[in-house]
């Protein structure tokens, strides 16, 4: 069996993913996902839900929670669908973590990577709900929704990652570099072999976990919760393949003029787009939200979030999978911030001050569906042009900065 499976690691999970050809695939299963199921590709509204069940375990009231009663919590996430996305994304990612052998049990060497992870996770978690959505339900899955409001969100999330870079740089945040003497190197030999062969081994008990419970469920006359699952673990695994994280995809362009992954996410939507649409046409209804303020604000402080964070709703999980154990932080984080949301909705007057009154903007109904497909496909083209304007900028200076001062030739 070890060959076997030595074979499949070999030529399917050697080496990441192109990141183009995973955000197709990714963008083509969530439009099916919608398709058969009426639901988002979407994690932060469950993770608040997971608060709510929290809160309610020890003894919190919360049905008269307004947040809570927009995004029904009822039951446990092993009865929602959204709960086994969830679930299912950290099953594949785990799983393609251990075929891929990238599984290792890693800590930050700076404590404060712990308190940073925890709050940015807070602010990203915060901020998501705010807008309704996190970089699945506001963005990548949003557009395709043709929902106004995740242009909204965009442009706060594009601001807000700008500003992290920034605050990111500043000593509080990086700390003191550590310089360590005497590291030895990792041994190589039959410890490492036998630690790959157990890898591979778990990698199977989790693919067949995931096989069971799919087909418990379906044969249990639950056809979509197991169907959840199965499209969970297929998104964890392209976006571990793929290594698909909007904090990087983002940072990297405002540091280094790098675009690759930029690109690719506005790809996938692009094809998402053209799949979600057939199917909308098809009767399934979309998935619309306020686009208001809260919306803009939601996507600044989300985008601030995840660059302090390390990491996206998405990412943090596939990083968490791989044994880097400074992710349960901002995954805890992320549950705070939303269920203080949830609170704060209507107990602190949020809906009232930065939601109520915005218009639930439909583009189809809107502007008719050749409108829609046409002011939403100029969007995408005009993001995508930003994009390569940013590399090019970046690369114009990197060779102006190259090219050495007239004085100092002289000199």
């Amino acid at each position: 069996m070890i060959s076997f499976l030595e074979k499949i690691q070999e030529k399917y999970f050697n080496r990441f993913w192109n990141p183009y050809i995973v955000l197709i695939f990714a963008g083509v299963f969530a439009a099916f996902y919608f398709g058969l199921t009426g639901t988002l590709w979407a994690v932060t509204g469950e993770f608040t839900r997971w608060g709510g069940n929290l809160l309610q375990l020890f003894g919190v009231d919360t049905s008269h929670w307004a947040y809570f009663q927009a995004i029904k919590l009822k039951g446990e996430p092993i009865n929602r669908t959204d709960g086994w996305i969830v679930i299912g994304m950290l099953l594949g990612g785990l799983f393609s973590a251990l075929m891929s052998q990238n599984f290792k049990w890693k800590a930050p060497r700076q404590k404060r990577r712990w308190v940073w992870g925890f709050v940015g996770g807070i602010l990203a978690g915060f901020g998501t709900r705010l807008a309704m959505g996190c970089n699945l339900a506001a963005f990548f899955t949003g557009v395709p929704q043709f929902s106004l409001h995740s242009w909204f969100f965009i442009a706060g999330t594009a601001l807000g990652t700008y500003i992290g870079v920034k605050l990111a740089v500043l000593p509080i945040f990086k700390g003191k570099a550590k310089v360590e003497f005497g590291v030895r190197p990792a041994k190589i030999g039959s410890t490492t072999a036998h630690t790959q062969n157990r890898q591979l081994y778990t990698a199977s008990a989790v693919f067949v976990i995931v096989a069971l419970i799919a087909i418990y469920y379906i044969s249990a006359g639950q056809p979509l919760l197991g169907i959840a699952e199965l499209f969970g673990a297929v998104f964890g695994m392209l976006i571990q393949r793929g290594q698909i994280c909007f904090t990087s995809g983002l940072r990297d362009l405002w540091l280094t003029g790098r675009g690759k992954l930029a690109k690719a996410i506005i790809l996938g939507m692009a094809i998402q787009t053209v799949g979600t649409a057939i199917f909308i046409f098809k009767g399934a209804q979309p998935v619309i939200h306020w686009a208001s303020l809260g919306s803009l604000l939601g996507g600044i402080m989300f985008g601030v979030g995840i660059v302090i964070a390390g990491g996206c709703e998405t990412g943090w999980m596939y990083r968490l999978m791989e044994g880097q154990v400074q992710f349960v932080a901002v995954g805890i984080g992320n549950i705070v911030g939303a269920t203080v949301l949830a609170y704060g909705w209507d107990h602190w007057g949020i809906f009232n001050g930065l939601v109520k009154g915005a218009p639930e903007v439909n583009l189809i109904t809107s502007l008719g569906w050749s409108g829609a497909l046409l002011v939403t496909g100029a969007f995408l083209v005009i993001l995508y042009l930003l994009v390569v304007w940013k590399e090019t900028s970046y690369m114009k200076k990197v060779k102006r900065e190259s090219i050495p001062s007239s004085k100092t030739t002289s000199a």
